[in-house]
């Protein structure tokens, strides 16, 4: 079901900055200790039975072949097939801290970080709610994207655009949550991109230890790069493929490293130049690498994320980029809309 009305919009308490409730009452000899406030519900991922650590494989392309690059593949796309690659390691340790409590997250009309939270309240038995960009889309039959989180439980609110630029802003997001009914809800921000994200993925980055000179992987929000690049080991470091328009990526990965860790961590970089266009955008050029990909390695190629890294590998081995000798790992961070 789908919930029509716009708001203004926020941004995200979590369980970092949730306030303890817990309390006692001083004990004295006359003074009864006060009753312990119950604790909150446990959530047991092991349920949903992940793959981890995810696979890699060695892809051979003759594109980097050529240069002496060697290319190997993180099969994150493998870790649980409806939260799917790195919507895994940013929502564990958030459906933790939720502990069963409603859950409200943020969201495009092909979030993929809306459908892998809807799975994973339908799977644990947690109510979710997904506010999503744009209010015009609220009159229209729902694309197959949005389509799924509904089948899958999540209520979808849908609000303006320029509400939602402010949703991070702690009076929109009151905003938000009050007129959902909501203000007691665990809150998540779009992409799932919060200190809790970050340290979810580190282990990613620790996994890559030792088996890759370049890591690279495509970036929404930045969470991801942000956890890996601090995972990694000091010889190695992390390549951002950012899939939106725009030079702010990089403050905003910094600034989750500092939240997450107290200061910027790994030797990372961005190259900006590989978007197509911006968020959800593609173009025939691109489809047509996917494809041909697709039919040379057999391996499923995701367009808005995955497709722009592997591009942007190509492009950069043909360039120079990578010396002989160099063993690139490109993060597949999920897959292909089913």
């Amino acid at each position: 079901m789908s919930d029509n009305g716009g708001v203004t919009r926020p941004d995200i308490p979590t369980a970092a900055n949730l306030p303890n409730t817990a309390s006692r009452r001083p004990t004295t000899p006359d003074a009864p200790e006060a009753p312990e406030a119950p604790k909150a519900p446990t959530v047991d991922l092991d349920v949903l039975r992940p793959h981890l650590p995810s696979p890699s494989q060695d892809v051979l392309d003759e594109r980097f072949d050529r240069h002496g690059v060697r290319l190997v593949v993180k099969r994150d796309d493998l870790i649980h097939p409806e939260l799917v690659g790195n919507k895994w390691r940013k929502l564990a340790l958030n459906l933790e801290a939720a502990a069963g409590r409603m859950v409200v997250t943020f969201g495009g009309a092909y979030s993929n970080h809306l459908r892998a939270t809807a799975a994973a309240g339908r799977l644990l038995g947690f109510p979710t709610i997904g506010v999503v960009r744009g209010q015009e889309l609220s009159g229209r039959p729902l694309n197959p994207s949005l389509a799924r989180c509904s089948a899958d439980g999540m209520r979808l609110h849908f609000v303006d655009r320029s509400t939602y630029r402010h949703k991070s802003e702690p009076q929109t997001l009151a905003g938000i949550l009050s007129a959902l009914g909501a203000e007691d809800a665990y809150v998540v921000p779009e992409g799932g991109s919060n200190s809790l994200a970050v340290r979810g993925c580190q282990a990613l980055g620790e996994e890559l230890r030792g088996h890759a000179d370049v890591v690279a992987l495509p970036c929404g929000t930045g969470g991801t790069l942000a956890g890996l690049a601090a995972g990694l080991a000091p010889d190695q470091r992390a390549l951002g493929i950012p899939v939106l328009k725009g030079d702010f990526l990089s403050a905003e990965i910094e600034a989750l490293q500092v939240t997450a860790f107290g200061s910027r961590r790994g030797d990372w970089s961005l190259d900006e130049r590989f978007h197509f266009g911006g968020y959800a955008r593609t173009t025939p050029e691109l489809d047509t690498f996917a494809e041909d990909f697709e039919q040379r390695h057999g391996l499923p190629v995701e367009r808005l994320y995955v497709a722009k890294t592997l591009y942007g590998l190509v492009a950069l081995a043909d360039e120079g980029a990578f010396p002989r000798g160099t063993t690139v790992a490109a993060v597949i961070t999920g897959a292909p809309l089913s």
